[in-house]
C-alpha cells in the first residue's frame, strides 16, 4: 500500500540497496573470553563439545531393549556411560549423535552380548557403578569417555564389534 500524499517523502531516495561504507581492517579476537585458534579447549571438567548433545537422549530409547545386563548392573548407569563416549565419539566428528555413536558405545562395552567375558563384566561394572549420578560422580563419567582410546572412536559400529571380539581390553583401553 502506499503512502498518503501528505506524508513527506526523501528527495533524494536511493534506486537500489547501497551497503553502508566498509571499516578497515578485519576482526580479531581480543576481548578475553575469545577462543583464539581452531581447537576447543580441552582439560579436566571441560568435557567433550558438540553440538546438540542432548539429543543423544532421543536415541537411547531404541537399545534399551537390546541390553544384557549382569547382576549389580544398572540400566541408568549404563546408559550414562555410553552416552558420554557416544557423545565424544559425536564430538570428534564435530556433530551431533546419531544411532552409530551410541551403537559403538554400547557394542565396544559388551552390553549387547548375550555372554560377556566375566573379566570384561568386572571391570565394567567398576566403571559404570553409580554414574547415573551424574552429580556426584561426573568426573568418573568423564574419565570413562575420555579412557576410551580415539581409534575405537573412528571405528565404525560393524569394526568395533569385531574388534570386540577379538580383544575387548584393546578397544575400551584397559
Amino acid at each position: 500500500m502506499a503512502a498518503p500524499e501528505y506524508v513527506p517523502a526523501p528527495a533524494h531516495q536511493a534506486k537500489a540497496y547501497a551497503s553502508p561504507p566498509r571499516r578497515g581492517g578485519s576482526w580479531t579476537a581480543t576481548r578475553p573470553g575469545d577462543l583464539v585458534g581452531e581447537d576447543m579447549p580441552v582439560g579436566g571438567g571441560v568435557g567433550f563439545q558438540g553440538p546438540d548433545q542432548g539429543f543423544v537422549r532421543r536415541l537411547v530409547p531404541q537399545f534399551i531393549d537390546r541390553l544384557q545386563l549382569t547382576d549389580g548392573e544398572h540400566r541408568a548407569d549404563v546408559v550414562e556411560g555410553c552416552c558420554a563416549v557416544a557423545l565424544r565419539r559425536a564430538s570428534i566428528f564435530g556433530r551431533a549423535p546419531v544411532n552409530h555413536d551410541l551403537e559403538l558405545a554400547f557394542t565396544m562395552f559388551g552390553f549387547f552380548d548375550v555372554a560377556p567375558d566375566p573379566e570384561l563384566v568386572s571391570w565394567r561394572r567398576e566403571r559404570f557403578a553409580e554414574l547415573s549420578h551424574t552429580v556426584q560422580h561426573y568426573v568418573e563419567g568423564r574419565q570413562l569417555a575420555g579412557s576410551v582410546p580415539e581409534a575405537t572412536l573412528r571405528l565404525t559400529p560393524t569394526a568395533a564389534a569385531e574388534a570386540y571380539r577379538a580383544n575387548w581390553r584393546t578397544t575400551v583401553g584397559a
